[in-house]
């Protein structure tokens, strides 16, 4: 796909259009994000004990800290290159995107072998108990040998968008969800491997998705580049991708730290409450993949019309997604209440953790139609190359603002405090998000005035 074409798909086409052929094709890969995130506790819960729930529990979110690595790279590439083809330069955005290739691998190096011989400490920190200490470490052994393969997928299923390709960014991350679905019941079932069978499906299912994008590449279908030779930190490659990359993945990584936090103070009451608010989050989880998914599918239509200053353009997107988003997170969590029950029992078969869950899950819900205008924001503020703003909701969100209300409420209402700790995070930081947004546009339209809209008519259809 050429740089015209990345133009036209991005510049021309009415708003609506232009909005979901990006959006969803991301939604829809999040969409099997979870339920790949869902089959791993759902194919343990099949062998009926709760225990190896919650190791799933405890290990996921230091599973997920890879993921918020990749991030870094996926998100800050994917704003700085669609920023790049919208002020013409490709060959720039090639360098980006090899930039980001050649991290994955390093950092993802680093980090295997930094989990590898950390293990018991981390174990230790994530408030593993006797009971769930071998599961939990024969999960995270095998995931963390395949941290580069992680990285890359999670990193390329965001840049691929970049250039108008939403559904071959699609096909990758559907390639390795789909496979590890098929995997598990195998695996922990039939072959009887349990968790490790668990982890063994998550690694091959991120090395295909790693190996669809990287053949890609190779087959020179892109107009992007992955080869060394393209590999540069100059010309402020390397600070445009961390600036607005790491604001990002701190959102996920503190997310990482903050459940690790309420599974070590969960795990002080009981086994079943740590079993119970790991499916609780994962019932939320729902709504909120599919808003990340909306978010990250219109990131480079907004990061475009950034770089080509189409002001008017990018207004109309925005007011069209949170719109859209908002009623699309509405349905998602009247939908995800109404069948909370039924979803739970497909997790927990012990009472007391089935009772906790569904409590939780009541807790979780009633800020859950924030999302979609949360994500669509968020994402806003990384297209436009907003760091200071976009760092300060990713460090607000799941870390100044969520962390100390989970020990204050705790003290305050016990374990449900614990829970009602997000929402509280849920609303505040969706209105800190909403001032930030508009004090950065309304800065931005101020020192660019839109001066190359004229010159881009067609793109003025639609809403």
């Amino acid at each position: 796909m050429d740089h015209k074409n990345t133009a036209s798909a991005f510049g021309s086409v009415s708003v609506p259009r232009a909005v979901l052929q990006n959006a969803i094709p991301a939604m829809a890969a999040m969409l099997m994000v979870l339920i790949y995130n869902l089959a791993d506790t759902f194919f343990i819960g099949q062998t009926h004990n709760d225990i190896l729930v919650a190791a799933v529990s405890l290990a996921t979110p230091v599973f997920l800290i890879f993921m918020s690595v990749g991030t870094i790279f996926g998100i800050g590439g994917t704003s700085v290159i669609s920023r790049a083809f919208g002020e013409g330069r490709p060959d720039y955005a090639k360098k980006v995107c090899s930039f980001c290739m050649w991290s994955c691998v390093v950092v993802g190096i680093a980090l295997s072998a930094a989990f590898l011989i950390f293990m018991d400490r981390i174990l230790t920190l994530v408030g593993a108990s006797s009971d769930t200490w071998g599961s939990t470490k024969t999960y995270l052994t095998v995931v963390a040998i395949g941290g580069p393969f992680v990285l890359i997928s999670n990193c390329y299923s965001n840049i691929i968008r970049a250039e108008g390709q939403p559904g071959r960014a699609m096909i990758g991350q559907l390639l390795g969800n789909l496979l590890n679905v098929v995997l598990d019941p195998i695996m922990i079932l039939a072959f009887g491997w349990g968790i490790a069978g668990a982890a063994i499906a998550t690694v091959i299912g991120n090395i295909a998705g790693a190996g669809y994008y990287i053949l890609y590449f190779l087959r020179g279908r892109s107009t992007l580049s992955i080869r060394i030779q393209d590999f540069s930190m100059k010309d402020r490659i390397c600070s445009g991708v961390l600036s607005i990359g790491i604001p990002a993945s701190l959102g996920s990584l503190l997310m990482s730290v903050s459940q690790i936090i309420v599974n070590a103070q969960m795990a002080g009451y009981e086994d079943m409450a740590l079993a119970g608010i790991g499916v609780a989050m994962k019932v939320t989880m729902m709504t909120g993949m599919i808003c990340i998914g909306f978010g990250q599918g219109i990131q480079p239509l907004l990061g475009f019309c950034t770089g080509a200053k189409q002001w008017e353009r990018f207004k109309k997107i925005m007011k069209f997604s949170i719109i859209f988003s908002l009623g699309l997170s509405l349905a998602m969590t009247f939908l995800c209440y109404l069948l909370r029950g039924q979803i739970v029992g497909a997790f927990l078969t012990e009472p007391a953790a089935f009772d906790y869950a569904v409590s939780f899950t009541n807790i979780l819900l009633t800020t859950s139609f924030l999302f979609g205008v949360f994500y669509v924001l968020v994402n806003a503020l990384q297209a436009m190359g907003a760091a200071g703003p976009a760092l300060i909701v990713n460090l607000s969100r799941q870390g100044l603002i969520y962390i100390p209300a989970l020990f204050l409420l705790q003290a305050i209402l016990g374990v449900t405090g614990l829970v009602w700790a997000q929402p509280a995070a849920d609303f505040l930081s969706t209105l800190l998000v909403a001032v930030l947004y508009l004090r950065t546009t309304r800065k931005m339209a101020g020192e660019n005035p839109d001066k190359r809209d004229d010159a881009l008519e067609p793109a003025k259809g639609g809403v």
